[in-house]
This record gives structure tokens, C-alpha cells and sequence, in this order.
């Protein structure tokens, strides 16, 4: 088995609505905003190698839309998803799984792609299966106001009509080394990985916990659509990932891949953080 992290650059979100009710007194000194007080966040995939599988879990923004629509979001790195996959020594038809935590933009944007007639959409993987869940799936495909600039038909409906689209059973999983918790705070059954790796837990903890800067439990995202929810599931993660001696990995932290966690007198904090391969 095979870990790889794919980088697929950075986009910036307003600071206010990345940490809900937390002062910007706070918050700015983890991840200082711009004069429109906006902060960079890392869209940070994983590919796994294990056995006959190559594994992509989430796929960043993509590429398709025009430049109004990044303007919004001010994309910026060298890291792209097909640049990082190959650089790590694959090809795109090489990837036989893909697993969406939930099908917001900057999650699935990857995973359809424009063809060169400018028009026609279709799948980036050729030869994958792209999970996601049923019950997320019927949330994304009739969304609520609130989620509905999130979920872009042009990201979501390729997939069904791919016939490359299939739907995780919340009780087992299709892999032998992953498994998912599902969660309901931030949007409807996102799911989150919780991969075995040489003695190891990894848990992909998507937009549950966007960055290590967001473990104490009251530092919530404004995007969440039932923020106590999201609370109480922050809680259960942690308390899981201190039991078990799970490693974190974070999508959107703009400055560290991944941590661990102990608890202390004051509640769960994190002991240590850095790259993914200082904790295994």
C-alpha cells in the first residue's frame, strides 16, 4: 500500500465565514487575511495504491469554469491535479476509484472535465468508479438555498450520466483498507475516510475539520448548514482520533497536511503537526 498527497493548488474563501462566530482577532493570526479578508486555503487530495486499486479521494476545483467564476475564489499555485497525479508517477486512466466526500465545487470540480470541443463534458478518469452516497447524493441534485451556489450541476450530473457513478452502503465499505464515518453537520452524509495504513489510522477529515486551525470545537464554519451539529461530530472525531491514536488529514489547511491530538486538561488540543510522512 501506497500513500501519495495530490496538490491541486490554492483558492481563497472569506476568513468571516471559514470560522462562523470566532473573532478575526483570533483567527487572522493562523491564517492572516488580505485587504478583502480573504484567506488561502490548500485543496489537498490523497491517492492511495493498494493492490489492483489507485485510489483518489476528492478532487479539487478542476478547470472548467470560466474566469468570472475563479475570480470569486482568486486560484492561485502551480499544484494541479492532473500535473500532481502524473507526478507522482501515473496516469489519469491509471485511477480505478474515486471517492467524493461530498459533492461541493471545490471538492468534485476535478472530476468532470470539459472536452476539446468546449462543449461536451465527461468524466477526468476514464476507467473509475466514483462513489459517493445516496442520501447526498438526492441532497446535492435538489439542493436547499442555503448549499445551492455549492453544488454546480456541471460537476454533478456528468456522473450519473457517465454511468460510472456508484453509491457507498453506509454499513460496507467496497474497500479493504477504507473505511467511512459519516457525518451530517457541514452538508448531508459527507463522507469521511478513515484509512489502514502500516499500523496506522488516517482519517480524511474533509470539511468537518477544513484545517488543524479549526480543533477547538466552538471554531465552526459559517458554510455548515446545522453548525451544533457539526459540534457534536468534531467532538466524537476528536475524542476517536485521541482514542484510537488516529492522524489527521486535513483538505484545506494552507500550511500543514496533518496532525495528531491528545487530550489535556482543557480539552482535546494538538500535540503535533506537519507533513503527512512526519507521523508514519
Amino acid at each position: 500500500m501506497k500513500i501519495n498527497i495530490i496538490d491541486t493548488g490554492f483558492f481563497k474563501l472569506d476568513g468571516g465565514a471559514m470560522f462562523g462566530v470566532v473573532p478575526k482577532s483570533l483567527w487572522n493570526r493562523h491564517n492572516p487575511a488580505d485587504e478583502k479578508n480573504l484567506c488561502s486555503w490548500a485543496m489537498r487530495c490523497l491517492l492511495i495504491e493498494d493492490g489492483n486499486k489507485l485510489i483518489l479521494i476528492d478532487t479539487g476545483l478542476g478547470n472548467k469554469q470560466n474566469d468570472k467564476f475563479f475570480g470569486f475564489y482568486d486560484l492561485h499555485g502551480d499544484a494541479t491535479l492532473k500535473s500532481s497525479i502524473r507526478g507522482k508517477g501515473y496516469d489519469l486512466s491509471d485511477v480505478t476509484d474515486v471517492i467524493l466526500t461530498h459533492l461541493h465545487f471545490d471538492h468534485v470540480g476535478g472530476a468532470i472535465e470539459r472536452r476539446p470541443d468546449g462543449a461536451t463534458l465527461g468524466t477526468t478518469f476514464p476507467n473509475a468508479t466514483y462513489w459517493s452516497n445516496e442520501s447526498h447524493w438526492e441532497w446535492a441534485v435538489n439542493p436547499n438555498p442555503r448549499e445551492k451556489a455549492s453544488f454546480l450541476k456541471e460537476n454533478i450530473l456528468p456522473l450519473k450520466e457517465s454511468g460510472q457513478l456508484k453509491f457507498i452502503d453506509k454499513s460496507v465499505s467496497p474497500f479493504s483498507n477504507i473505511d467511512f464515518i459519516h457525518v451530517d453537520g457541514h452538508t448531508e452524509q459527507m463522507m469521511l475516510p478513515l484509512i489502514r495504513y502500516q499500523g496506522h489510522k488516517i482519517i480524511y477529515v474533509a470539511d468537518l475539520l477544513p484545517s488543524s486551525f479549526h480543533i477547538p470545537l466552538p471554531w465552526i464554519m459559517s458554510y455548515d448548514v446545522r453548525p451544533l451539529l457539526t459540534m457534536q461530530e468534531k467532538g466524537i472525531v476528536l475524542q476517536r482520533a485521541v482514542d484510537e491514536k488516529c492522524i489527521l488529514l486535513f483538505e484545506h489547511d494552507p500550511l500543514y497536511e496533518a496532525a495528531v491530538v491528545e487530550q489535556t486538561e482543557k480539552g482535546i488540543k494538538i500535540r503535533e503537526r506537519g507533513n503527512l510522512t512526519n507521523f508514519l
